[in-house]
């Protein structure tokens, strides 16, 4: 949708995206107080705790959270806050981060037949390695103390 040039249009983020990014930074924002519920995480956010149970399993696959069975059981982050971006759930939850326009139904086109001659292909690469290295550059300990500060201001 390129709508009207006047009118600003969102970079699309789906819904596992949103909810699984928003799981990780309320995990920063609790890390080092043992196991979160995803009872508490779903009330805190807002969230339909369900979905929550869909997306911990694959960022558990991932390696990027840990999870504790029975009584004061729950989750946590695998490793440090500061050592987990945005990218690495990005990745879990969407898969590679790749241009939509060069992929067909989610997989690469490889060998596309306009490649050679491609004259935008150049700008959805380089949106693509932008958007990477943003997502690269942000660690789930700076999503949780800058949503902290925010949350205060309010």
């Amino acid at each position: 949708m390129l709508g009207n040039p006047t009118t600003p249009t969102a970079f699309h983020v789906s819904t596992r995206g949103e909810y699984g990014m928003r799981l990780m930074v309320d995990l920063a924002r609790h890390w080092g107080q043992g196991s979160i519920s995803l009872h508490a995480v779903a009330q805190r956010e807002d969230l339909p705790e369900a979905y929550l149970e869909q997306l911990v399993a694959s960022l558990r696959k991932a390696g990027l959270v840990s999870g504790k069975r029975g009584a004061g059981g729950g989750y946590t982050l695998a490793r440090d806050p500061a050592q987990i971006t945005a990218g690495d759930v990005v990745r879990a939850l969407e898969g590679p981060i790749e241009p939509q326009i060069c992929t067909a139904e989610g997989d690469p086109v490889v060998n596309c037949i306009r490649e050679q001659n491609c004259g935008t292909r150049a700008v959805w690469v380089k949106l693509q390695s932008t958007i990477a290295a943003a997502l690269d550059g942000m660690t789930m300990a700076e999503l949780a103390k800058s949503t902290s500060r925010e949350r205060a201001h309010v």
